[in-house]
């Protein structure tokens, strides 16, 4: 084999390796969320979390085993190898179009699924220890109250609504402002 042709053999080799390592990495943090029992879970519902993590985990295990392929043809030359590596990512390439394809037409519909869930959770946030955590975290990390805006939780703003200054969570409670309070709603920041 030419220099040109050993050339493409490792670059095809070193781009399938990478691509490898990805697939198990996002494999693996399926994984992990499925077992950390994300606090995302109760906020959108099981249903359309937990699909959306084992879509994650699959999609992981493909890639990662499709790169597999193309690294073992590459490395050996097998002929075999290579026409069913081209293959899988010929179909890898329809799943996307598909999968984009519906993922445009249902958007409305799973935004308003994940709106309704959130909706149902804001309500148990005084009854559920999971559910306030929920918000809390979110709201923390997310930086904003409420669904749609700080107005769901009806006058009565937890302090993971409240702004920080200086590192301090100012009081929202009593004097609720723009200004010491977050005012977009979760759902809009997680779009």
């Amino acid at each position: 084999m030419d220099g040109c042709g050993q050339f493409i053999k490792y670059s095809m080799f070193f781009a399938n390796f990478i691509i490898f390592v990805g697939g198990l990495t996002v494999f693996g943090l399926g994984i992990w969320t499925v077992m950390d029992k994300s606090f995302i879970n109760e906020l959108l519902g099981t249903n359309l979390f937990m699909g959306a993590v084992y879509i994650i985990i699959a999609t992981g295990a493909i890639v990662a085993l499709i790169a597999f392929f193309g690294c073992l043809g590459a490395i050996k030359e097998i002929k075999c190898m290579l026409l069913t590596y081209a293959l899988f990512l010929f179909i890898v390439l329809v799943v996307m179009l598909v999968g984009g394809i519906l993922g445009y037409v249902f958007r409305e519909k799973v935004r308003h699924s994940m709106e309704q869930e959130m909706y149902s959770s804001i309500k148990l946030y005084n009854e559920k220890k999971a559910f306030r955590r929920a918000w809390d975290d979110t709201q923390d990390n997310l930086r904003c109250c409420g669904v749609t805006s700080y107005t769901d939780w009806r006058g009565n703003i937890p302090d993971s609504c409240c702004r920080e200054l200086n590192g301090k969570k100012l009081q929202c409670k009593t004097f609720q402002t723009s200004l010491n309070i977050y005012t977009d709603g979760c759902l809009n920041v997680t779009e």
